[in-house]
């Protein structure tokens, strides 16, 4: 979708600003942990889209990410006509349903958290592999493009293995969880700033309908690709995330500081 690579980059933005406060607050986050989080959460920031066949994520691991892409988008266009209210016209599409909730952000993170913590690291290398390659995917589009799927995936898994290696071993598995939530919420927060909106807090009925889709007034909507996200949101979100990596990583600090 156009808007991977902004996705990709809030991810990254809002982890190492949320990473940057908690080191603020007297909280300190090892610096792996919060270099390996921003990365994972730049991919899942991508990952509501698979619900899109047309979609960055669709197109990262080559037709089984497609494959897989389409069968979410069925049973993303199922539960929509499932759970929706009298005032809420059906679906033959899924995108911007079931993957752009709170539901599904809590439920992915949650997964990832659940099945690191009983499998350890067979579970973490998959969701490192999965995630880097959205994330390569996400910020580095054209490069990934001129590759080909079949080299990104060899890249990501490279740097799957490094990070997990670099990772502390089992105590740095459940901020792989978090990340998936934090990138996957961000997404939803992302999408709800564009001119069709998120709904975000399904399954809750608001003003009548299941399938509310949140968003500010019409005046603040962006369009997605547009001269507004490029101009000024990407570089804002470059900049948040350039000055959170100074107070955020514990070793960025430490040089600073001694320079």
């Amino acid at each position: 979708m156009v808007m991977g690579p902004t996705h990709a980059l809030s991810g990254v933005a809002v982890w190492m600003a949320g990473a940057a406060g908690l080191q603020m607050c007297g909280v300190t986050v090892p610096g792996a942990e919060v270099a390996v989080g921003a990365a994972v959460s730049a991919g899942a920031a991508l990952l509501p889209d698979i619900d899109h066949p047309s979609s960055t994520v669709a197109r990262t691991f080559g037709p089984v990410s497609t494959a897989l892409s389409h069968g979410v988008d069925r049973a993303a266009t199922a539960v929509y006509n499932l759970t929706r209210t009298a005032r809420e016209a059906p679906r033959t599409g899924g995108h911007r349903t079931l993957t752009h909730t709170a539901v599904f952000a809590a439920a992915a993170g949650g997964l990832v958290s659940t099945a690191c913590g009983l499998l350890g690291k067979p579970a973490a290398v998959t969701v490192l592999f999965l995630m880097l390659g959205l994330a390569i995917r996400g910020l580095m589009g054209r490069w990934a493009r001129r590759q080909g799927w079949m080299v990104t995936t060899l890249v990501t898994a490279a740097a799957a293995a490094g990070a997990v290696w670099w990772l502390p071993s089992g105590r740095g598995y459940p901020v792989l969880g978090l990340a998936v939530a934090v990138g996957s919420l961000t997404h939803c927060l992302g999408d709800m700033i564009t001119k069709q909106g998120c709904p975000l807090a399904w399954p809750l009925v608001h003003r009548g309908k299941r399938w509310w889709e949140f968003a500010p007034p019409a005046a603040l909507r962006i369009r997605a690709g547009g001269s507004f996200e490029k101009a000024v949101l990407v570089p804002v979100l470059a900049v948040l995330t350039a000055a959170s990596t100074a107070f955020s990583i514990p070793e960025v600090q430490a040089l600073i500081l001694s320079g």
